[in-house]
């Protein structure tokens, strides 16, 4: 693509030296020239809405002159480079220029070589300030898009504690810090009978919008298929058909969703390629909860998710989380890992979710030691009180 440039001069021989001096680059198209011969008629061309790459322009000039027309470049125009030609010595008007706007001069009488360069160096400092200016638009466009991504995570998700104030028999907390580059963590609860809760967690691939429309997609369809009183793995299983056959791309979602029997205690859950779920005992002590080979959602449509079941104890608390924790990252890039996760669990003994979740939220906070964050940080706990 050819570089256009304005041309400002009273001297009418000018243009047809430029013709003839830039001959092979306006021929190869690399160059293209327009004349106007004073700032009026160059701002008429401006105003056009013709695209132009530099003014090239003299000072001296009828009607409106080169620092005039500087001037108005600088107000209008501000991303378009100009060049001044000037007297030799003229060292007053060329500070002058420099001062309201000019990228550089050349001087009279015109060495076409030292304009060559001038006009080669003006081109690739146009480029820059522009590929800037784009970068710059496209940051504001993606921090917007990241702003509305936020919205959509946070509205969807619940958020105010105690959860359910009137229930002694069991408890819940989550908690989620969002990345600036918003992810698709997701976490539910909701009572699916009077005795019966339902609990997920989950993490879709992805940032931005897409990933968070997508989680809220995911969130909206879990919870009205396990309120038809499905089992785990046969709310995985639909929820998993539904989203391959309607994602348009090539998106997917962990995630943990169990039914806690708050009556007996006794935990049905399907672990849909999702981190480990521990259950942290009241003496301090931590188990792993069984994983049962689910694959991540959105992956093989038909895929059978089984339903598998356990029973807590009293004060028991079901721990999950999405991989923003156990791979948060020091200034090092040092992970946190999920053995530093367990190490900071056992340290809970007669504990509650909302204590033990503050409480690996600072310890990441620690470990990290402000290194910029780049996945959502989520957790979700349930405690069976009996």
């Amino acid at each position: 693509m050819s570089a256009h440039i304005l041309v400002v001069d009273d001297e009418p021989d000018l243009a047809e030296l430029i013709r003839q001096r830039f001959r092979k680059q306006i021929r190869d198209k690399q160059l293209e020239f327009s004349f106007a011969a004073d700032g009026m008629e160059a701002l008429s061309q401006l105003e056009q809405k013709v695209f132009f790459d530099m003014v090239l322009t003299d000072i001296n000039m009828p009607r409106m002159d080169g620092l005039s027309l500087i001037s108005k470049i600088r107000e209008l125009h501000p991303l378009l480079k100009s060049v001044i030609i000037s007297a030799y010595g003229d060292m007053k008007n060329i500070r002058s220029a420099l001062n309201n706007g000019a990228f550089d001069f050349v001087t009279k009488p015109i060495d076409f070589s030292d304009l060559e360069i001038t006009i080669q160096r003006t081109l690739e400092e146009a480029r820059a300030t522009r590929l800037a200016y784009d970068n710059q638009n496209k940051l504001v466009d993606i921090e917007k898009e990241l702003q509305i991504a936020m919205q959509i995570q946070q509205s969807i998700l619940p958020r105010h504690f105690p959860a359910f104030p009137e229930r002694k028999d069991f408890d819940v907390f989550a908690k989620m810090i969002p990345a600036k580059a918003v992810g698709g963590d997701l976490y539910d609860f909701f009572l699916i009978d009077w005795d019966k809760l339902g609990f997920c967690i989950g993490d879709v691939s992805g940032k931005g919008v897409p990933a968070a429309l997508f989680m809220a997609v995911t969130k909206t369809l879990l919870k009205s298929v396990a309120l038809q009183k499905h089992t785990p793995g046969e709310c995985l299983k639909r929820v998993n058909k539904v989203l391959h056959a309607e994602s348009v791309s090539e998106v997917f979602v962990t995630m943990f969703y169990g039914i806690l029997d708050t009556k007996t205690g006794q935990l049905a859950y399907s672990n849909g390629g999702h981190n480990p779920t521990y259950i942290l005992k009241e003496n301090g002590t931590l188990e792993t909860v069984a994983p049962n080979g689910g694959i991540p959602i959105s992956f093989i449509p038909d895929f059978e998710y089984t339903t598998s079941e356990l029973t807590l104890e009293k004060n028991d608390i079901i721990v999950t989380y999405t991989d923003g924790v156990n791979e948060a990252m020091d200034a090092e890039e040092n992970e946190f890992s999920e053995e530093r996760l367990e190490g900071n669990l056992k340290e809970n003994k007669n504990s509650s979710p909302e204590k033990v979740i503050s409480h690996i939220f600072k310890q990441v906070e620690i470990f990290t030691k402000g290194a910029d964050q780049s996945d959502d940080i989520t957790m979700l706990a349930v405690q069976f009180k009996g």
